[in-house]
């Protein structure tokens, strides 16, 4: 008998359902998976040879694809993670054989406010530790990558600042003339450290460095991890790897991982990590867990590699991609459904009321504080204003040429009043609307919610998408902006200016897919700013190249790779019970 989520926190529910889970030997057999294909990490969690069940299996058909995405959130966070576990729960209470797939949680939210992303209440991804706390390594092992990279550039600018060019010949070296100015790479951690954004290396003598401006990256913002999230096998893998741009020479050409030949090194720590890791539902059913990048800076989805794999062993599969349609959907849309070459079934809008209150007038909800009375009392003029920002989603993924299923996340304070007008509204705009009890009751909470999702996957849908690669860059930017944030028009700095154009006048950089990095609070660039913003402009204050990932990244607003960690962050409620060894306190 599961925990009452209305009386113990996710972490205990979690604790108690772990107990009874299947062991991933038995959860392997049910997937259909061979021996010699599971790579066991201790009892409840494995990798997957994905290599080998893909050609195992690459005559099956294809399962139904659903990608899960949400309304724009408020700062607590809608329940997309717990709505993605709960709707694979829910259709397998209706006897279907389904799976999930999610991104896997980075240290930084999982130390900070947000938490760790494995659901909640009796809809979670277990077992919870080794999810929240570094799973089989692989974000490890893109720091590593990654900070790799970092080491052969500073090594070699200071033996090139110190040594001739006869005596860089002598050490099998060909000088670089690496401009200490123009460097895109930064170091990565996957915390939440603003103290280390902007910092000065080198300092000391003439063996300790260059001394220069650098700075810290949050983890799953480093290329390394999107080049996991697309990459679709080891070939590609390391072909990708060698493409990172590090910085550029004193004439202003790019200088790869490549060049520093460091790329076949940075692929050795990313082999093992390149296969998908499993894990379980509180109900038993397959979740593969693999990459992490956030929407709001990086493109915000799990692998292709573990959407190819869900596919071929399950018939319906059930991805997640990060935060509101106009970021998470939008990439998971026009990058990794390009890069995949895979067509998605249906889309599924996850809301909650207490959002679309916050929509439409409510007050603040600042994370780590408790949450304002107005919020638990009924309001429809609240509620119906909200909906402005609801349908704006809806709209975004049936631009895509996709079937829409809005699932209301209930909570107890909603009234049937409030879910009524949101359902008569999500369905005028043209979605299926269910409502989810997955928090509070699993599987059995959710099955209004997977028949919308069955009904909605035997629909002909015309998957399209938004535009093609030999539009300039500025135009696709311009079309993102009006379409899916409804923006008035784009303006650029100096700075973003200027990259654009050459990014157009390049044959090859401007066929490159285009990776937006904006707020994931609000359509707008301005979290402040809810609902759906009129009147409007986005700007564009830089312009990244990930040249190895295969997209340019503009960055609108005031946004940074590196969040910073709250005051009341969640480590200091997190312990270990000295006597069992076991984690508490994660959420």
């Amino acid at each position: 008998m599961a925990l009452d989520p209305t009386r113990y926190k996710d972490w205990q529910i979690a604790e108690d359902a772990e107990q009874r889970m299947k062991k991933v030997v038995q959860l392997a057999d049910e997937m259909g998976l061979k021996q010699a294909e599971l790579l066991p990490y201790g009892h409840y969690v494995a990798k997957i040879d994905f290599t080998t069940v893909l050609r195992r299996l690459k005559d099956r058909p294809d399962a139904k694809y659903i990608d899960v995405t949400a309304i724009t959130p408020t700062p607590l966070g809608e329940g997309k993670s717990t709505s993605t576990i709960g709707l694979v729960q829910g259709l397998g209470q209706r006897g279907k054989n389904a799976l999930a797939a999610i991104r896997q949680p980075s240290g930084g939210p999982t130390m900070n406010i947000k938490g760790g992303a494995a659901g909640g209440g009796l809809a979670q991804c277990i077992p919870l530790t080794p999810f929240s706390l570094g799973l089989t390594g692989d974000i490890n092992a893109i720091i590593n990558a990654h900070n790799l990279a970092m080491v052969a550039l500073t090594s070699r600018m200071q033996h090139e600042n110190n040594y001739t060019d006869a005596q860089l010949a002598k050490r099998g070296l060909k000088r670089l003339a690496i401009d200490p100015k123009n460097v895109e790479l930064r170091w990565v951690i996957d915390f939440c450290a603003q103290a280390l954004r902007n910092i000065i290396i080198g300092l000391g003598g003439k063996q300790d460095g260059l001394t220069m401006e650098s700075g810290f990256n949050i983890a799953v913002s480093s290329e390394v991890m999107a080049i996991l999230s697309i990459a679709v096998s080891l070939q590609d893998l390391r072909e990708r790897m060698g493409k990172i741009v590090v910085a550029y020479d004193q004439r202003g050409k790019p200088i790869t991982t490549e060049d520093l030949e460091v790329a076949g090194a940075m692929t050795a720590w990313m082999v093992e990590a390149l296969n998908p890791n499993v894990m379980q539902t509180i109900e038993g059913q397959p979740v593969l867990v693999h990459a992490g990048p956030f929407a709001n800076i990086a493109i915000g989805q799990s692998s292709i590699i573990a959407d190819r794999l869900g596919l071929k062993l399950c018939d319906y599969h059930v991805t997640e991609s990060g935060f509101g349609a106009d970021i998470g959907f939008e990439k998971f849309w026009n990058l990794k459904c390009r890069y995949s070459g895979l067509k998605p079934h249906c889309a599924v809008v996850v809301a909650t009321i207490r959002a679309l209150k916050s929509h439409g007038g409510g007050p603040a909800l600042p994370p780590g504080q408790p949450m304002d009375p107005a919020y638990l009392k009924e309001n429809l003029p609240w509620v119906e204003k909200g909906c402005e920002n609801l349908i704006h989603h809806i709209k975004t993924v049936k631009k895509a040429g996709i079937n829409a299923v809005v699932c209301i996340n209930a909570f107890s304070s909603d009234t049937k009043a409030e879910i009524n007008l949101v359902r008569k509204i999500a369905t005028a705009t043209g979605a299926r609307v269910a409502v989810s009890q997955h928090w509070l009751r699993g599987g059995a909470g959710a099955l209004e919610f997977a028949d919308a999702v069955i009904d909605a996957c035997t629909e002909k849908n015309d998957f399209k998408l938004l535009y093609g690669l030999e539009m300039p860059l500025r135009q696709r930017i311009e079309l993102i902006a009006k379409e899916v944030y409804g923006a008035d028009g784009v303006s650029y700095t100096d700075t973003a200016a200027v990259k654009a154009q050459k990014i157009e006048a390049d044959k090859y950089l401007s066929r490159l897919g285009t990776c937006m990095v904006k707020t994931h609070l609000s359509l707008s660039d301005d979290p402040t700013r809810k609902g759906a913003p009129r009147g409007w402009t986005l700007p564009v204050r830089d312009i990244f190249i990930y040249n190895g990932a295969g997209f340019v990244v503009p960055v609108a607003g005031t946004i940074t790779l590196m969040p910073g960690t709250a005051s009341d962050p969640a480590y200091r409620r997190i312990d270990v019970d000295v006597e069992t060894g076991k984690v508490k306190g994660l959420f």
